[in-house]
């Protein structure tokens, strides 16, 4: 495969993957009555947006933000097809009211959602720690960079247990497989190999350049920017953490790009390990009617990022595949 090709993400879906292209962003999901519908998205980013994740530690918060933001819509994509699916024929045949369409406030909606839960999220999951530290540790130590280890490790415990308990669940097992299923179909594509079923099997389901090695990226890398501030009381130390989370997103966005760059180069390798272990919780191995969809969903959005280009950009929308035009 040629090195100029894009370096391409995704994003496991209930009962299905998205992948995001140059131009759109593409998800696929299985029905129950076994057919592959799409939602296709074209990419509209503001020019500011654009000038942003170019500028390095700041492109990460930016890029995740965004990710987040329109990764919500995907997720209620699939969400809302899986709870069709469970709704009875007789139900389904009845004509929908007008309100139910998506519109432009929905949209926008859906997006704020996203972000104020990845921000929420990623404060209590900062903040969480530092008061279970304080509270079991406070008196035990003076040396305010081993409390940070503690905490870090608090962290990383935290963190392992949700993952743990959540994968009890069967719909989050099968998300997990969907997951496995996008990173097998991006290790085949960068491999070079034709996207089928049986290829794309023999590949890893774990990959240098995922969401998963970003999280325990920002314990670790969060461990070492906190502890070049010292701080004296709990408020100092919970200020400091909300101050300086921007960095440690900025940081760990760049140390996973350059984990992900040098994973070929002999002994460096090993600086990914971390997040791939994380890898073993956050993604399950996919059954070959899995790893059908999340090709469906990879060639889709290929297939319409070359349109748009032979088009040169001049047409908006994309054709076809969309199973509700509004929800595009």
């Amino acid at each position: 495969m040629s090195q100029k090709s894009p370096s391409y993400g995704g994003q496991a879906v209930i009962e299905g993957v998205m992948f995001g292209g140059k131009h759109i962003n593409v998800t696929a999901v299985r029905r129950k009555n076994q057919e592959i519908t799409f939602l296709e998205v074209p990419k509209s980013d503001k020019s500011w947006v654009i000038k942003l994740r170019r500028i390095p530690l700041l492109r990460g918060l930016v890029s995740i933000i965004d990710s987040s933001a329109k990764g919500s819509k995907h997720l209620n994509y699939s969400a809302e097809a899986f709870a069709e699916d469970e709704v009875p024929p007789e139900e389904t045949a009845k004509p929908k009211k007008k309100d139910e369409g998506w519109s432009l406030g929905m949209m926008l909606g859906v997006a704020v959602m996203g972000i104020l839960s990845f921000i929420f999220g990623k404060l209590i999951f900062t903040l969480v720690p530092v008061l279970v530290e304080d509270f079991l540790f406070k008196k035990a130590f003076d040396n305010y960079v081993l409390h940070n280890l503690v905490e870090g490790a608090i962290k990383l415990i935290l963190l392992l247990v949700y993952l743990w308990a959540i994968t009890l669940t069967p719909v989050v097992k099968r998300l997990f497989q969907y997951h496995g299923a996008e990173h097998k179909v991006i290790s085949a594509f960068e491999a070079g190999e034709e996207l089928t079923v049986r290829n794309v099997q023999k590949y890893s389901r774990l990959h240098y350049r995922c969401g998963s090695s970003f999280m325990m990226l920002t314990i670790i890398l969060g461990v070492i920017i906190y502890s070049l501030v010292p701080w004296d009381t709990l408020w100092e130390r919970v200020m400091q953490r909300v101050i300086l989370l921007p960095l440690v997103i900025g940081v760990s966005f760049e140390v996973l790009k350059g984990t992900n760059a040098v994973k070929n180069v002999p002994g460096l390798k090993y600086l990914g390990y971390p997040g791939l272990w994380l890898q073993l919780l956050t993604t399950k191995e996919p059954k070959d009617d899995q790893v059908e969809v999340s090709i469906a969903s990879f060639n889709r959005m290929r297939e319409l990022d070359a349109a748009i280009e032979a088009r040169g950009y001049a047409e908006v929308n994309v054709p076809g595949g969309i199973l509700d035009p509004a929800k595009g």
